[in-house]
């Protein structure tokens, strides 16, 4: 026997399948795992790396996001001097289709572009997203793509300040970094060689590609009195900065780093992003994607946090005198 609906039963049994489906996928997505991937651009005995990592984290446990009940997070590590590694870590967090994946380094943010152009990406350490081709705009990025930069237009100027006041005798300076892990290294090297202009200072630069010709470019610049060393924020002298703040000690070569723990470990003076305070903010943007917001309507944000580090043993050994008020405008003092 044929069933027949009435025209106001039907429309109430269609009100309630439309009313109901949202609370259904309501349900479903409150009880959903979402996957995050994470592309590091070091090992992962590397301690920096590690609390960045953490940061990370910690940003995304604050946010309401617990590791192992609403969220998964797949971490890869791949050494910046090797791209081997780092392509085939992208092609695997790509083919695991997370929801969202945070990016290390200008090397792993392009290896991970390489591989998807609709996966959501969140770079958390980039000097120059546009320059690097990442993305249109800060304002408006387009694309899948956003996050945080380590850039700031004075930099390249502050550093040479700073070892000029620390160092006044410094009248040749060299720029170290790795061109195939700093694609960007012109943005900073137009600055640099700028300001040398400024402090009556000849900048150079000291190109190394592994690590076998660290020693070899500190000790060339050794070889005549007077030098002085800049390293760039690289992922390579990031994950070599013990052996180049150990070298620079050994040729008695005055040194600014771009990052406080280069100071920890020995460096005379660090000054720049506090890199950890980026991953913080990262973890905000992976809270917003994964509530539906896009990557490329997120605007590209610039750093927040800065350090500035002497270490007072290193410059004694080095038979340098910090004058007071560099010493007073330091965030901290490593005596």
């Amino acid at each position: 026997m044929a069933t027949h609906i009435g025209r106001r039963e039907f429309i109430f049994t269609l009100g309630g399948a439309v009313v109901a489906l949202p609370f259904a996928t309501h349900a479903q997505q409150a009880d959903r795992v979402w996957r995050i991937g994470a592309l590091m651009g070091y090992v992962e005995s590397d301690p920096e790396a590690q609390t960045n990592v953490a940061a990370f984290r910690e940003g995304l446990q604050k946010l309401g996001w617990t590791e192992g009940h609403k969220i998964r997070i797949d971490t890869r590590w791949a050494p910046p001097e090797n791209a081997g590694p780092r392509e085939q870590f992208a092609k695997e967090l790509v083919a695991l289709q997370p929801d969202v994946i945070l990016s290390h380094t200008t090397p792993t943010t392009a290896a991970l572009l390489r591989e998807t152009r609709t996966i959501p990406i969140i770079f958390a350490n980039v000097s120059d997203p546009i320059g690097s081709g990442f993305v249109a705009t800060l304002s408006r990025p387009g694309g899948n793509v956003t996050g945080f930069t380590t850039i700031e237009a004075s930099l390249g100027g502050k550093w040479l300040e700073l070892l000029k006041e620390i160092a006044p005798h410094v009248n040749r300076v060299a720029f170290l970094f790795n061109p195939e892990t700093a694609t960007y290294a012109e943005y900073y090297l137009n600055l640099f060689k700028a300001a040398g202009a400024t402090f009556a200072v000849k900048a150079t630069t000291a190109p190394v590609r592994d690590k076998s010709e660290v020693e070899s470019a500190i000790a060339t610049l050794a070889g005549e009195p007077n030098g002085g060393l800049i390293v760039m924020p690289d992922s390579f002298p990031i994950a070599h900065r013990v052996e180049i703040t150990s070298l620079a000690a050994r040729y008695r070569l005055p040194a600014v780093y771009p990052f406080r723990f280069f100071a920890d470990i020995g460096g005379l003076l660090a000054y720049g992003v506090d890199l950890s305070d980026n991953f913080r903010r990262a973890a905000s943007y992976a809270d917003r994607i994964l509530k539906g917001e896009k990557p490329g309507e997120l605007p590209v944000q610039g750093p927040a946090k800065f350090e500035f580090v002497i270490n007072l043993k290193t410059a004694k050994a080095l038979g340098l005198t910090v004058p007071d008020n560099l010493l007073a405008r330091a965030d901290e003092v490593i005596e």
